[in-house]
């Protein structure tokens, strides 16, 4: 028997990236997954590839009809939602004195407001069907302590960090499991505009902030998405019953806490 089987899971910006290697893992471990996504056409394409256990679902976690509809396209197709894993999120970074407030409001709005709407929606959704469920949201070591172009970014995830701990804590008394992952440095194509970022502001050539990360993890590189699915799976599993409001740093031995 496979570690999920009979689950269905509802995936928010699985259409690349970590979120796509989540779909990917936990349908091997058995469950059916709807690959949420502002890209409509990504989402539908990573469904398509990942076979009959994966559907695409158009989801901007910005605004609340959408959301509703995603959940109640999900729920129409697999009967249910078992596990939410709230991975949309947008990067920014900017010198304290060239932030603006255009930026601050929309990197909070994907990353926090629609986290904590996503939750909330499906969090109803398994009250009201009971049997409880797991919700898993994406921090991020960044929420551990704050980087000095990266303030707005760090703000996004240390409110994630304090959302499942909020969370877990009152949506326990109904069998909701809400924890959080904390990835380190994940390697992916994002990083190219990153490396940008970095190669201005610290006056780098390119590609030498990326090198200079990957060297400062103590595993000896920078992660990768697959480097996150085994917290993934596990903290949707019944292995998980007894974790409640915890956020798991996989980063490689970059930070302790």
């Amino acid at each position: 028997m496979k570690r999920l089987d009979g689950k269905s899971a509802l995936i928010t910006g699985a259409a690349r990236g970590i979120g796509k290697a989540f779909a990917e893992a936990y349908i091997r471990e058995g469950a059916s997954v709807a690959i949420a996504d502002i890209n409509l056409r990504g989402a539908q394409a990573t469904a398509s590839e990942l076979g009959s256990a994966a559907i695409a679902v158009e989801l901007d976690v910005t605004k609340q009809d959408s959301i509703d509809a995603a959940i109640a396209r999900t729920i129409e197709a697999f009967g249910r939602i078992d596990i939410l894993i709230n991975n949309a999120a947008l990067f920014t970074a900017a010198p304290i004195v060239e932030i603006r407030r255009e930026d601050y409001d929309r990197v909070f709005d994907i990353n926090v407001a629609g986290t904590l709407f996503t939750l909330q929606a499906v969090a109803r959704h398994m009250i009201e069907r009971g049997g409880g469920g797991k919700i898993i949201n994406m921090a991020s070591q960044a929420g551990r302590r704050g980087e000095a172009l990266v303030a707005v970014y760090c703000a996004t995830k240390a409110a994630i960090i304090s959302l499942t701990q909020s969370a877990g804590l009152n949506l326990i008394e109904h069998g909701i499991n809400v924890n959080a992952i904390a990835p380190g440095v994940v390697d992916g194509e994002h990083w190219d505009g990153v490396d940008a970022f970095f190669a201005k502001y610290e006056h780098k050539a390119p590609g030498q902030k990326r090198k200079e990360v990957g060297e400062a993890v103590p595993f000896g590189r920078m992660g990768r998405a697959a480097d996150l699915t085994g917290m993934a799976v596990f903290l949707a599993s019944e292995e998980a019953e007894y974790i409640v409001a915890q956020t798991y740093n996989v980063d490689g031995g970059n930070w302790m806490s």
